[in-house]
């Protein structure tokens, strides 16, 4: 099993020389301010926590996963402990509101956290995750006695807090759903249904599960505009705001799965249990949408943390294990064989893992600063440049990132050989636990969908142009430097082409809406190569004003290197894919499918 080393070095790297996160904290107005120390400190710490706390409980949790009864659901071992010490440690409210309790660090510096928590142990992250994700969405949307009865115990991390979306019948389709929602005199409401899917709906690591509830009201509209949100307790606050009564919801069962098998993902049913409206009737989905936009990105960091983790099993490995002779003679010449990193192929894939993990963190960290500064940037200029560009990026870095994390993960196997399959090493529980992460919180299809359908046609083009020009400064900026012309004379070529890809699609569009589907989610693989192609373009320019002889900018001026010519070049197959249209797709009838 791989353990776990937190990539300091490569973060500090990101967040300091290539985001300039110092200046982007004080631009931050109604945060806390940020010291260069304490973000050392909390980076440190984080780390301390995540290898000597977290990693060794990953196989643990696999191997035991999580057990129901009709009492309730058992975590694995030590999984409970752990939490302990995260609560008392202070990290559920490091970004929370601190009217409520909260410390009011930014959220893209807790998204560093939680990328180290997840390549240490992904399952018992995910409880901590989704608990701050409900709790920011009942920051915006829930009235004051709401917020005032649940957030400063979902602050200090005695509660936690799940989302219920989906139906047994209706998958991502949640205009279909069924649950219903019955107003009570005393203005509350009766919830009734079955959700399923709902990760961490029940465990033992937390006194309370405050449940966010999609339902439709008695006479609401059909679809997804008759869908209002709703709080549901595990336990109704009593009169002191402490744990009260049992209210009427359970856990029916939890799913046996592929992966993350420490994470308990529960059948819920609400039987008339006692709920409270969040915002207006019929505005659930609205809001909703707050905290699944959060849940994306911290989806995205699922495939960076997962591709980081498999990296370093695999790096290692290679190092020690010795098979075969270099083609270009011995190079352990007193050794039986050559370790495999001599080996050419397995340096491919070894890099790749590489240039995907650290282009990846760059991307995400600057993505987390832009909502950031949509949330609490003074200049309201900014603020709406920030929601436009967070907007068009945050589904490509959910579905691209994962995507190639799941290439990576792929890979550390691979490098592996046959012990790859075994699970004493660890490398196929990142497969599996990591698999999951193309389908939650919308599939790579409805992510594709939403970037060029939504974001992209969606605005005219619009919120593309602002990313566009964006990268069109940066390679004029960069022209001139010497060392650059490779990486910007390619980047300004695929940023041209990328306009007028999308303006071929949208002419096909306007006669075959199939169109889109057709090319979506070639046309996010490609965006998303562009995307890492600018965050490689970015470091690449740092690393070339370093000290030639530091060892890790060389390093990183190498792996940009081979991302633009070994990596970059996929974009031409996506664009010949999506360019080719959706004749053969749709052409088909669907009665000869079988033949």
């Amino acid at each position: 099993m791989p353990q776990y080393t937190a990539p300091l070095r490569d973060i500090n790297f990101v967040l300091k020389e290539v985001l300039n996160s110092d200046k982007h904290f004080a631009s931050l107005a109604s945060r806390e301010e940020v010291s260069e120390d304490l973000v050392d400190a909390i980076l440190s710490e984080g780390a301390k926590f995540s290898e000597n706390v977290l990693s060794p409980l990953n196989q643990i949790g696999d191997e035991q996963g999580c057990t129901w009864s009709e009492s309730g659901v058992k975590t694995p071992e030590g999984f409970k402990e752990a939490y302990s010490q995260y609560a008392e440690g202070g990290w559920p409210s490091m970004t929370a509101n601190p009217e409520f309790g909260g410390q009011g660090l930014p959220n893209s510096l807790g998204l560093v956290v939680s990328e180290m928590v997840g390549s240490a142990c992904w399952s018992w992250g995910m409880y901590t995750g989704l608990s701050q994700s409900a709790a920011r969405l009942l920051e915006v949307y829930a009235n004051e006695a709401l917020q005032q009865t649940y957030l400063p115990k979902m602050t200090d991390g005695t509660w936690g807090g799940t989302m219920c979306l989906t139906e047994p019948h209706c998958g991502s389709d949640l205009g279909l759903l069924r649950t219903k929602a019955e107003a009570n005199a005393d203005g509350s409401y009766k919830v009734s249904g079955t959700k399923i899917f709902i990760s961490g709906g029940e465990h033992d690591m937390m006194e309370n599960i405050i449940h966010l509830v999609l339902a439709r009201v008695d006479g609401a509209p059909s679809g997804t505009k008759g869908i209002s949100l709703f709080v549901v307790p595990k336990f109704l606050p009593d009169e002191n705001g402490d744990v009260g009564e049992r209210n009427s919801v359970h856990c029916g069962s939890i799913e046996h799965k592929m992966g993350i098998k420490a994470q308990a993902t529960c059948v819920m049913n609400f039987d008339s249990a006692k709920g409270f409206l969040v915002g207006e009737e019929n505005r659930g989905l609205n809001a909703m949408f707050h905290m699944m936009n959060s849940a994306r990105l911290g989806t995205a960091v699922q495939g960076l943390a997962a591709g980081e983790a498999s990296f370093q099993g695999a790096l290692a490995y290679a190092r020690e294990r010795l098979q075969m002779r270099s083609l270009s003679g011995p190079k352990n010449p007193d050794g039986p064989a050559d370790p495999l990193i001599v080996h050419a192929d397995v340096r491919r894939m070894l890099l790749t893992q590489k240039a995907f993990a650290e282009g990846s963190r760059a991307f995400i960290y600057w993505v987390a600063q832009l909502v950031d500064t949509f949330y609490f940037s003074g200049d309201e200029e900014e603020r709406r440049s920030a929601e436009e560009l967070s907007e068009l990026l945050t589904p490509i870095a959910k579905a691209f990132v994962t995507e190639t994390g799941l290439e990576s993960a792929n890979y550390g196997m691979q490098v592996f050989g046959g012990h790859g399959f075994i699970s004493e090493w660890g490398m196929e529980q990142i497969v599996r636990d990591l698999r999951i992460s193309t389908l939650y919180e919308g599939t790579t299809g409805i992510q594709a969908l939403d970037l060029l359908g939504r974001k992209v046609m969606g605005s005219g083009g619009k919120q593309l142009m602002v990313f566009t020009k964006l990268i069109h400064q940066f390679c004029k900026e960069q022209s001139d430097k010497p060392g650059m012309a490779p990486f910007v004379e390619k980047l300004a070529a695929l940023n041209t082409e990328w306009g007028e890809v999308t303006g071929k699609i949208g002419e096909k569009a306007m006669n075959n809406a199939d169109e889109v589907g057709a090319a979506s989610v070639d046309y996010l693989m490609y965006s998303g190569y562009i995307s890492l192609a600018y965050m490689w373009a970015r470091m690449a320019s740092i690393a070339l004003d370093g000290d030639a002889d530091d060892a890790f900018l060389k390093a990183k001026l190498q792996t940009a290197q081979f991302y633009y010519q070994r990596l970059l070049p996929r974009t031409e197959s996506h664009k010949q894919a999506m360019l080719n249209g959706a004749d053969s797709i749709m052409a088909m009838p669907e009665e000869i499918f079988a033949f």
